[in-house]
């Protein structure tokens, strides 16, 4: 068959949206706002079609981003989204063909990594790329989440106020870029990221509904915190039975954190909170009266991370102590492996290529969970992930890239 990977034009936007949309088992319709919004932010450069008899059978693409790394340095990451193959041309190769003309273009750009969101498990690992955060979403029973008394304002003097989708997007990116510098795993939003979360920006592909938002104040007057959430209507037998499902929930401080939960906790005729995607090892269930009205709900990986320059990500990031490991990375495809000295400590690191005996060896994919701070090397070399040259070794490897919380992504992308 006549199997074209190419670039997407302008006129093909309606085909690639439509593949996209069958892709993820979307009914496949796009609107005319859809293309329009679509052609508005186009970047035919990062986004790849494959086309059969001139029908669009598969679809890739990807755009800029930073990584909020340990230590809170931000890198430029090759973001990859809209990953589809069409049911009637799976198993011909055409993701690994993309992924590689993707990946060898974020590396030339000077792209330290790429990211993504994986749909399904078992995909990405060959490409190279590894679950470096994870997720949980807990539901909590209000009734069992004994707060009492009952919230009425902020035990440490801030306040918490309603607020609009305007107010959000005045406050809400100065409040974010604070939030990334202490949130190991959170990605860069842009304007049109508050746009569409806001609703001033609306797509028939995603039908919307009007949330509701609150900010916390400190006894200052700082923006320390925003959360969005919706609320369904149900009731039976006169009693209500309403689900508030947070949208988001972030916060620079701990005080910021406990007020909007609580606060969320005590929403008149709530009885459920879905919490949304939270870190894995988020404070939430220890916020409330009895942890255990926090039921978890679902817990898995999130962000996958592929490295691109070792180096430039190992001299990045943060140590707590000085230490010195070899590190061997293999990685097939060929874009950034190599046996590397990293010298690292409180003061900063270097990391250079070295023909001393490697301390750990470890596949590429295996790389991102433990450099985001999400694994510890004794696990993974428990797990036959990666091999230590000397036992000792995993003991270093454990200190200098362990972290005092887990990476978070916040954000699907």
């Amino acid at each position: 068959m006549n199997l074209q990977i190419r670039t997407v034009a302008e006129e093909d936007i309606p085909d690639w949206l439509q593949a996209v949309m069958t892709g993820f088992l979307r009914p496949p319709e796009v609107s005319k706002e859809d293309v329009e919004y679509r052609t508005a932010h186009h970047d035919p450069e990062r986004t790849l079609g494959v086309f059969d008899a001139g029908r669009c059978v598969a679809t890739f693409e990807s755009f800029p981003q930073d990584l909020t790394v340990p230590g809170g340095a931000r890198l430029p990451s090759d973001a990859v989204t809209r990953v589809t193959v069409s049911p009637t041309h799976r198993r011909r190769g055409l993701l690994t063909r993309m992924m590689d003309k993707d990946l060898r273009a974020a590396k030339e750009r000077g792209d330290a990594l790429a990211t993504l969101i994986a749909a399904e498990y078992p995909i990405y690992g060959r490409y190279g790329f590894g679950p470096a955060t994870g997720f949980t979403e807990w539901r909590i029973d209000v009734a069992r989440a004994r707060l009492d008394p009952r919230y009425a304002v902020p035990e440490d003097g801030g306040r918490v106020d309603l607020a609009d989708g305007q107010q959000v997007r005045d406050l809400g990116p100065k409040l974010f870029d604070r939030f990334r510098d202490i949130v190991p795993g959170s990605v860069s939003r842009n304007e049109t990221w508050w746009k569409r979360f806001t609703g001033q920006i609306r797509l028939p592909s995603h039908p919307w509904t009007e949330p509701f938002h609150a900010v916390y104040r400190s006894a200052s007057g700082e923006v320390q915190g925003i959360v969005t959430y919706t609320v369904d209507d149900k009731w039976e037998a006169k009693l209500p039975q309403n689900t508030a499902t947070v949208q988001q929930l972030i916060a620079t401080t701990p005080a910021a954190e406990r007020a909007l939960w609580h606060f969320v906790c005590s929403v008149d005729w709530v009885t459920y909170v879905k919490t949304g995607v939270r870190a894995p090892d988020d404070l939430l269930p220890h916020l409330l009266g009895d942890p255990r009205a926090a039921v978890v709900h679902q817990t898995a990986d999130y962000m996958w991370l592929r490295p691109l320059d070792i180096p430039r990500m190992l001299q990045a990031r943060t140590y707590p102590v000085a230490g010195s490991l070899v590190l061997e990375v293999i990685d097939s495809a060929g874009l950034a492996g190599g046996r590397f000295l990293l010298d690292a400590g409180p003061e900063g690191a270097t990391c250079t290529p070295t023909t001393r005996p490697a301390d750990i060896v470890l596949p590429v994919s295996e790389l991102a969970p433990l450099y985001m701070g999400d694994e510890s090397a004794s696990r993974l070399a428990a797990l036959g992930s990666i091999e230590a040259g000397r036992p000792s070794a995993l003991v270093t490897a454990d200190t200098l890239f362990g972290t005092g919380r887990r990476p978070w992504c916040p954000d699907m992308f």
